[in-house]
């Protein structure tokens, strides 16, 4: 799972927390419910995900439940790409 945790984790650190020290992104840090991401940036990562990952998530998948955490994403991804 680290091969969709990391490029993630990557994206988030240079467009959201760039200069943060990234060894303070956990897996388990929460983004969405953290302030980390707003409707716009969940947004954001929603197209980076689907472009990065070639997957397509609908609507009843994109919430904090799913994205609040990189370990959340990468389980999200995952279960995308088993079925592609």
């Amino acid at each position: 799972m680290d091969q969709i945790i990391q490029p993630v984790k990557e994206y988030i650190l240079s467009t959201y927390l760039k200069g943060e020290d990234p060894s303070a992104l956990k897996d388990t840090t929460p983004l969405i419910t953290g302030g980390i991401l707003d409707s716009l940036g969940t947004l954001e990562l929603v197209s980076f995900l689907e472009q990065r990952f070639g997957i397509q998530l609908e609507a009843h998948e994109v919430d904090a439940e799913r994205l609040d955490t990189l370990q959340a994403i990468g389980s999200l991804v995952k279960s995308k790409t088993a079925t592609v």
